[in-house]
């Protein structure tokens, strides 16, 4: 008799096994979309075709028409380790902005207007408030950039994830004339390097701050009197998200038609990696961006971060934003203009350097010069000086 027959009695008289009994939650899976859906259908444009709940997201193309060449920009992202911190805290209404941030950014960077999002969540165990959190947080952050999020899915993988972990990710499309694409190549010696405020963290180096908080035991609802608030809620402060504001710029200082000349050169996302590495990414070969630490102080939370863990600048500045979120590169003579516009907009912002030639000097700094990054044989930044404060 073979085992199988051995068995089979067994198998017949145990309790059949169901889709909900290996873990999956296909009624809680309904009510978190029900619990959902006015938030995203808050964030649809007339060109979204379809409700919430469709196979596919739809957006109406002709309006791309208007285009003289149209050129689809894309990215894809997540937030790393910081939803750990959302669920250690219980809190999960702000990692959606952080999703949002992470992605549509990346695309501002070649001056491309964000059109469409999805999202993506993969968690151990659907609860519908809280897969509602989340997405209304994807749908704040797509209000907060123009974008219309139109569609997504929720994955629920009992035995790969615990009942409460999750993880999230997100991909959008945008569109930039061919003739107005931002980048390297428009880059010019004695452009002005100009600096966006971060609102924090944002969505990167979490691994390192997380460490550096646990080997300190510090726990995350320790009030803390340089942060005004708790450690947890500095830590979970969500991404600014500079669409709207770099957009208007590139609207108000390069106009609509294009041209090989246009004022504002290049944005740079300052994600994982830090300031200078991701600067150097939207600088041609040869030239470089002087940046000078001076020009601004670390915000509380990047000096307490150093401080607990008594972790080296070089290790800072190259995993956290150091208070920079977004860096604008623009002609000399319009960067007071861009500077007034950011400020107009809520942003702060203020000149930290200026792009030239790279120098013998520069590649002799060690830690301070990087040239390169990511796969990007580009330009170099040389950081200089002390940070102010």
């Amino acid at each position: 008799m073979t085992d199988a027959q051995n068995t089979a009695p067994a198998a017949q008289d145990a309790a059949p096994i169901t889709y909900a009994a290996a873990g999956v939650d296909v009624e809680a899976g309904d009510r978190a979309v029900e619990l959902m859906k006015g938030a995203v259908k808050a964030t649809h444009t007339p060109e979204v075709l379809g409700g919430v709940g469709g196979f596919a997201g739809m957006w109406d193309a002709s309006a791309l028409t208007a285009y003289r060449k149209p050129l689809l920009a894309t990215s894809t992202d997540g937030v790393g380790t910081k939803v750990a911190i959302a669920q250690a805290l219980d809190k999960h209404d702000t990692i959606g902005q952080d999703l949002v941030g992470m992605v549509v950014d990346d695309i501002v960077v070649v001056g491309a207007t964000p059109l469409f999002m999805t999202d993506y969540i993969a968690c151990g165990k659907v609860v519908p408030e809280r897969i509602a959190d989340i997405v209304r947080g994807v749908a704040e952050g797509c209000r907060l950039a123009d974008t219309a999020l139109v569609g997504g899915e929720t994955a629920e993988h009992p035995g790969l994830l615990g009942v409460d972990e999750y993880d999230v990710a997100g991909a959008a499309t945008g569109v930039v004339e061919a003739d107005m694409v931002l980048g390297p190549e428009r880059v010019q010696s004695g452009d002005v390097v100009i600096a966006m405020a971060s609102s924090g963290i944002h969505s990167n180096g979490y691994s390192l701050v997380r460490r550096v908080v646990n080997a300190a035991g510090w726990q995350l609802d320790r009030e803390v009197s340089e942060l005004g608030r708790t450690l947890g809620e500095e830590l979970l402060e969500p991404t600014r998200i500079y669409t709207r504001a770099c957009l208007d710029l590139v609207t108000r200082l390069n106009g609509h038609d294009g041209g090989a000349d246009l004022p504002v050169r290049a944005f740079s996302h300052v994600t994982g990696g830090g300031l200078a590495a991701n600067l150097a990414r939207v600088l041609p070969q040869g030239l470089m961006a002087t940046v000078e630490r001076d020009t601004w102080a670390l915000p509380p939370v990047f000096r307490l971060v150093g401080e607990l863990g008594r972790v080296p600048q070089a290790d800072l500045e190259r995993t956290l934003n150091l208070g920079v979120g977004m860096v604008a590169v623009v002609d000399e003579e319009v960067a007071g203009k861009a500077i007034s516009a950011l400020l107009d907009a809520g942003i702060d912002a203020w000149e930290m350097g200026r792009i030239g030639r790279i120098t013998d000097e520069a590649q002799a700094a060690g830690e301070d010069y990087v040239q390169g990054a990511k796969g990007v044989d580009g330009g170099a930044v040389l950081m200089r000086g002390a940070y102010a404060g």
